[in-house]
């Protein structure tokens, strides 16, 4: 096993962190070898016990100010899987709003009054600095553009490996790429994909109905929840990113991309009382062999948060990896495998095979 801990800290106690947190003390009491849900145990020697979540930020006022432990149950998460968690002595900080709250989150989110970028930036350099904080975990809803580039700026400036889990473009854009290389640091992104969830199902059947040398003539994908994620994605403006990066994890398994109005792939409505249900909606048409027409359709129903931790978990360690051997810019493999819009797209089992021979050492 591995010597030390790998220190997370996190920007966004939300539900998606509450059902990461939750699940690791969830697996503190049961046995590993035969756990579901976990891709790797142990990954590169680190355990799921390694990990430590030794600083947090966000811009709720029910949350800033109150220990981790309890800051993950206040409203409006919704994850309770464990009733109670340790006490822990890390406090959530504040974080600056920026475009972080769209306005259908602002009936659900009452944020923090902020102070002055000048005096708030200074004092969460400290807090990373204080804690010896190695990882950034971005859990910031969609639309956060301006938010997430604050917080990849202050990985580099704080010498942090950064995970992007949101549809902001990080890791995969050329610019913030060569920052993190410059700065000899290592960047997973962008998007986080599910552990089982609509688009790495979407992507695998059309890949599979490809390769078996059908003709897709059109294909769309649907998702409805009642989480603040969901509720979030109502305002449309906030969902171009979104939209780009779920589009493309489909588009990148063709060998010939469909034409832009015969592809939909996105979130679609907020129906409150799923609360963390998703429910997903996929169909594929297309012809087969002597043009004769195929369909199929799909309906996926998970638990929205459960699907996020289970691939956290593994790239958080793999970002304690790289930081290890001095990795430095975009993590290719383990990013495509993780994430629905890497630097680059492979099909999932070339990305799985990288990624595992990116954890046994092998590079890149």
């Amino acid at each position: 096993m591995a010597k030390k801990k790998i220190k997370v800290g996190v920007v966004g106690a939300g539900n998606c962190f509450a059902g990461l947190i939750q699940g690791l003390e969830y697996y503190r009491h049961h046995p590993l070898n035969d756990a579901a849900g976990l891709m790797h145990p142990v990954l590169g020697g680190y355990a799921l016990s390694d990990i430590e979540f030794v600083s947090a930020f966000d811009v709720a006022n029910n949350k800033v100010g109150k220990n981790l432990n309890e800051a993950v149950y206040a409203y409006p998460n919704e994850v309770d899987w464990i009733k109670k968690l340790p006490k822990t002595d890390v406090k959530v900080h504040e974080s600056p709003a920026l475009d972080g709250l769209g306005i259908y989150i602002k009936e659900r989110v009452t944020p923090v009054k902020n102070r002055p970028l000048s005096l708030l930036t200074p004092a969460i350099k400290r807090e990373i600095e204080r804690t010896d904080t190695r990882i950034i975990l971005n859990y910031l809803p969609v639309g956060s553009q301006k938010a997430v580039e604050y917080w990849a700026k202050m990985a580099l400036e704080t010498g942090c490996a950064f995970i992007n889990c949101m549809p902001v473009f990080i890791a995969s854009d050329e610019m913030w790429a060569k920052k993190f290389e410059r700065a000899n640091l290592p960047v997973l992104g962008d998007d986080i994909k599910a552990q089982v969830g609509s688009t790495i199902v979407h992507r695998t059947l059309v890949k599979l109905v490809d390769d078996r040398g059908t003709q897709i003539d059109s294909t769309y994908q649907i998702n409805v929840g009642g989480n603040t994620d969901f509720l979030n994605m109502k305002e449309q403006g906030r969902l171009i990113s979104k939209r780009i990066s779920k589009t493309e994890s489909v588009q990148s398994q063709l060998r010939k991309r469909l034409p832009d109005d015969h592809i939909y792939v996105g979130p679609s409505d907020f129906i409150p009382f799923l609360s963390n249900t998703k429910l997903g909606f996929m169909r594929i048409e297309g012809r087969m062999w002597a043009d004769i027409p195929y369909n199929m359709e799909i309906r996926l129903e998970v638990d929205d948060k459960a699907n996020s931790g289970g691939i956290s978990v593994d790239a958080i360690r793999v970002a304690q990896l790289a930081l290890d051997r001095g990795h430095a810019g975009p993590v290719y493999g383990p990013s495509a495998y993780f994430m629905k819009h890497p630097p680059r797209q492979y099909a999932d089992p070339v990305a799985r095979q990288m990624t595992e021979d990116f954890i046994a050492g092998k590079g890149e």
